[in-house]
């Protein structure tokens, strides 16, 4: 017969979901716990815990010091007792000793301690195990049932823990009640002090994707792939899914006999509309299947780096509504399961439009014209019909529709020559830019912050790719949000005043030049090898420069003999001298070297109203130039450098280590 401790040591596992060893370690903790509380033993002082599974009996062992005289025999242990242990122990040892204590004479308050240690160790435990049971099911569906029902979320219970379905998770539509069975998928599983807190969804589209798998074996088995999901909950849904055995239907597989599959998850969502399209790898047939239950006459995909991916789709004019959907849902289901923008057109309204650029001489339907004159004076007769309200006859709409489609190929052929030449003007621009510009962060154009944090939402990070659009298209600045005429000036400014640091690599080539070359034998004085046959040397290089001089600058740039060579070695030669660094303009003459030196603007390069620049925009100007970006030698890198007056008595301009932000003390006027 089983003793009380193990039937009620087995209810508290079966109960509770713990196994045995995380009740025994509360158990054993409990009773040190208790035995701390009862005696005052000290942290410091080991103490241990045995359990017997089969009958309960508790043993407990302290650790104390072997004495000849015991004066506290909570820490001491006579020497003869000790050798009942162990017979090799001597005096000073530190041993455990078995404490011969029960339960019972714990006392009140260390049995209620002892209590309550067993209760928090075992509610810790079984809160740690339900978030490891619940993380592993994080995308998967459960099912649970209500227990409230409040403004903002639903509270489900799933036996021994709850989980919350928020609002924004419900399906529009839908009423929960109290008691309710209802299947829900796992969005996210957090570990919070009071348990794990579970956030359950049903408008997520991954729940009609898992609904799919517990009800189509070929898709759990692997024979049936689903591609993509759009879903709008509570309303309509668009699957497409593709076989990946041989002779399997996959739209077939989905839907079931006589649609039993299909249905089921339908009234699982509410009598939610699911669409299953398969899918193609031409995307013109997918689109038009994506826009099903509508019949599409053509499919037209124009794919553009800046306007994006665009599909011009034709639909007769009695299919016009049925593909676009109520308040536009099919039609936008469809862009979100392919991925393309779709432009809906009708053939008559598609026809209609052609010819009106036809009649306006357009230079892109210009071909057409001359190809098939007798196709559009057909056209122009079938539309003036269908003005008039009179019956248009089926082989003239196919007309409409067969001209609506050369119409939509010539003008994407005239796109794609557009494009190729942009391209071809893009790798121009960008072969004008040198590299370094596109190195150099965005923040280093004197611009609002504003109007830079404005760039940077949109993607701009350097200055280099800035300056390209600029150069290829202003007008598509005036387009951003935050953006104006005034805006769009600021930034002409700041580009057309963007200095180029000089490039480093220079340096370090004559550097690695010197640690090549060693001294040819029989050479003993250097000196006078370098007075016999003086070196000119090299010209300094610019500094900076704007951008109209880069180019003018990279051709002065000069040629240093390849070491690696042996054609050039055969002599014996000096040693070269490194080239001196640029010179750099004293402080209280910079100011009247930058007066004397006009500002280079480049014809053409950026389009303006003339060449001079009003006041507003030198301040501007002046404003750049305080700030320049020049190579420290010290240091090897570029550095900012930013130049002030400091005040009215002291006119010469000042210098300000920007990145190591040594300035002056005082505040600047």
């Amino acid at each position: 017969m089983k003793s009380e401790f193990v039937l009620a040591f087995n209810e508290i596992t079966e109960l509770r979901g713990l196994s045995k060893e995380v009740v025994m370690g509360a158990l054993r903790t409990a009773l040190i716990s208790a035995y701390r509380r009862s005696v005052g033993a000290t942290s410091a002082q080991n103490v241990d815990a045995e359990i017997d599974s089969a009958t309960g009996r508790a043993r407990i062992y302290v650790e104390k010091e072997v004495v000849d005289s015991v004066t506290d025999d909570r820490t001491e242990v006579l020497l003869e007792e000790a050798h009942e242990y162990d017979p090799d122990v001597q005096i000073g040892d530190m041993m455990m000793v078995e404490i011969d204590i029960s339960a019972r004479g714990f006392g009140r308050i260390a049995a209620q301690t002892a209590k309550q240690v067993i209760l928090q160790r075992i509610r810790e435990a079984e809160r740690e195990a339900q978030y490891e049971e619940y993380v592993e099911r994080e995308g998967e569906i459960i099912n649970g049932t209500v227990q409230s029902v409040t403004s903002a979320a639903i509270t489900i219970g799933l036996g021994r823990t709850e989980a919350v379905l928020p609002r924004g998770q419900q399906v529009p539509g839908e009423i929960h009640r109290p008691h309710d069975k209802v299947r829900a998928y796992v969005l996210e599983v957090r570990k919070t002090s009071r348990g794990p807190q579970i956030i359950v969804s049903r408008s997520h589209r991954n729940m009609l994707r898992r609904l799919l798998e517990y009800e189509v074996p070929e898709i759990y088995n692997g024979q049936v792939e689903i591609k993509n999901i759009a879903r709008e909950a509570g309303h309509r849904s668009k699957v497409a899914v593709t076989a990946l055995q041989d002779g399997v239907d996959p739209v077939g597989a989905c839907v079931g006999m006589r649609g039993v599959r299909i249905q089921s998850i339908v009234r699982e969502l509410n009598d939610e509309k699911i669409d299953v399209i398969e899918w193609n790898p031409d995307q013109a047939t997918f689109i038009a299947k994506a826009l099903s239950p509508a019949r599409v006459s053509g499919v037209y995909l124009d794919d553009d780096l800046e306007n994006g991916r665009t599909a011009t789709v034709i639909v007769p004019d009695d299919q016009l509504s049925l593909a676009i959907g109520r308040e536009g849902q099919n039609a936008r289901l469809a862009a979100k399961l392919t991925g393309w923008r779709i432009d809906i057109k009708s053939v008559t309204e598609a026809s209609f439009e052609a010819v009106e650029r036809i009649k306006a001489q357009a230079p892109a339907l210009q071909p057409l014209v001359k190809k098939q004159p007798a196709l559009i004076e057909e056209v122009e007769r079938i539309l003036e019909k269908k003005e008039a309200n009179r019956p248009v006859m089926p082989e003239e709409y196919r007309t409409l529709t067969q001209f609506s489609g050369l119409v939509e190929e010539q003008l994407l052929a005239v796109r794609l020559v557009e494009r190729e030449a942009r391209t071809a003007q893009l790798e121009a621009i960008r072969a004008t830019i040198p590299e370094l510009v596109y190195q150099t962060p965005l923040d280093a154009l004197a611009l609002d912050p504003v109007l830079l944090d404005i760039l940077l939402e949109v993607g701009y990070q350097d200055v280099g790719t800035l300056l390209e659009h600029f150069k290829l298209n202003k007008a598509r600045f005036a387009k951003l949000d935050g953006f104006d005429d005034e805006a769009v000036a600021e930034l002409l400014t700041a580009l057309e005043s963007f200095e180029i640091p000089e490039p480093v690599e220079a340096v370090e080539v004559v550097e690695a030049e010197e640690a090549v070359e060693e001294p040819e034998p029989g050479v003993e004085d250097a000196a006078a090898v370098l007075e016999a046959e003086p070196v000119e040397p090299l010209e300094p290089l610019p500094v900076v420069g704007t951008v109209a001089e880069v180019d003018e600058a990279a051709s002065t740039l000069p040629a240093f003999p390849d070491v690696e060579e042996p054609e050039e070695a055969v002599e014996p030669e000096p040693k070269a001298k490194q080239p001196e660094p640029p010179p750099v303009l004293p402080v209280e003459d910079e100011e009247e070297a930058q007066e004397e030196t006009p500002f280079v603007y480049e014809e053409g390069l950026f389009e303006g109203e003339d060449g001079e620049l009003d006041k507003e925009r030198k301040r501007r100007k002046d404003k750049q130039q305080r700030r320049q970006l020049v190579f420290d030698e010290e240091r090897g890198s570029v550095v900012a450098k930013r130049r002030r007056k400091r005040s009215r008595k002291t006119p010469e301009w000042q210098e300000w280590d920007v990145e190591n932000a040594k300035g002056w003390e005082e505040d600047w006027d």
